[in-house]
């Protein structure tokens, strides 16, 4: 699987985002800039975020994405998956995941 990785600022790494539109991209960075932005709050040293997108059920019109995100603080790694018809929705609710296992 090619999987070609972005990197969005420093210390995130987008992965399998390379079929997504561009329009969608513009939401999707702002998206996870501003979760990037409260979790390197709450990290005692945020070192990596990396994000994963893998399309499933690639059916038209009913195709569901299944997010990964990893999150490397000061050696401790927290990390979660969510599974959504709506691309926005996933990343939205993976980032708030890790989010709330920070708290």
């Amino acid at each position: 699987m090619d999987e070609e990785t972005h990197k969005l600022g420093g210390n995130i790494e987008l992965a399998g985002f390379r079929d997504v539109d561009s329009s969608s991209m513009i939401v999707l960075k702002k998206v996870i800039g501003n979760h990037a932005r409260r979790l390197s709050e709450l990290a005692k040293k945020m070192e990596t975020l990396h994000i994963t997108l893998k399309p499933i059920h690639e059916r038209e019109k009913s195709e569901k994405y299944e997010v990964h995100a990893k999150l490397n603080d000061n050696g401790k790694v927290y990390a979660a998956e969510a599974v959504d018809r709506n691309l926005f929705v996933a990343v939205n609710d993976v980032l708030k995941r890790i989010q709330s296992e920070m708290e």
